[in-house]
């Protein structure tokens, strides 16, 4: 079995996929959004490496509360300790455990022949992906997380390939991930595919601020306000829009 690089555990996650949940938060993501708020996630070393075995026993001695729910494994970024994965949702499987994998998608590499044969293995054992769409705009994405995102929609296109349930998750930034150009060509986007399953639009927050201080790290959205709850429906509103046309046009129901 392969060890996991983990950075900490929280035992009653309700905001990490279907019910009460059991996440695993993994150390290392290549990923540096300007709004992340686990920056002491990044690096790829530190952590404690822990047996999936390990994971799977204190899943256990809480099973009755997750009757509803399962197990996320969140970060950084999961997909980068692949192996790891597959065994712990190995022993998952085994023991009827619902399975989701939070991730932005940046670790998918189209032509990597050996990911994919891995990617394939852990789809078989996973029941849900959270995907996190920061930017639909190439350059814009760019500016966001210092990273490219076509693999990322690569990725979610290979979600709907192997029709493996899929959640989208989009964190709306006053300024920067709001504009409604934007969010309705993500609408458009995900709408045709027929695995998704839900749509999270997020608002912006300012709690994280405080741990980049405590971390030395500069805070790039400093002074960008948090953005309101009425604003972040009026803005999962446009995304919808976009999801409506494209799925009439296709004639997806």
């Amino acid at each position: 079995m392969t060890k996991g690089r983990i950075h900490s555990l929280e035992s009653f996650g309700t905001v990490d996929g279907p019910g009460t949940r059991f996440v695993v938060f993994v150390q290392g993501c290549p990923m540096r959004c300007a709004y992340c708020h686990n920056p002491d996630t990044w690096a790829m070393t530190g952590g404690t490496m822990m047996e999936p075995a390990e994971i799977i026993e204190q899943y256990e001695r809480n099973r009755p509360f997750y009757k509803d729910g399962g197990l996320t494994v969140t970060g950084g970024e999961p997909l980068m300790q692949i192996d790891f994965l597959i065994d712990l949702f190995t022993l998952a499987k085994e023991k009827d455990i619902h399975t989701c994998i939070d991730t932005s998608g940046i670790a998918f590499k189209p032509g990597n022949t050996a990911l994919i044969e891995k990617l394939d293995k852990l789809m078989t054992l996973t029941n849900l992906v959270m995907l996190d769409i920061k930017h639909i705009d190439p350059e814009k994405h760019k500016e966001l997380t210092q990273q490219p995102n076509d693999g990322i929609l690569a990725f979610a296109a290979y979600l709907n390939e192997k029709q493996i349930p899929m959640w989208i998750r989009h964190v709306v930034v006053p300024g920067i991930t709001d504009d409604d150009e934007y969010l309705y060509k993500l609408g458009q986007f995900i709408g045709k595919f027929t695995n998704l399953k839900a749509l999270d639009v997020l608002p912006y927050h300012t709690m994280g601020e405080k741990k980049y201080e405590n971390l030395g790290i500069p805070y790039k959205l400093h002074g960008v306000p948090a953005m309101g709850q009425k604003e972040v429906i009026e803005k999962k509103k446009v995304i919808l829009d976009g999801i409506k046309e494209v799925r009439k046009e296709l004639g997806i129901m």
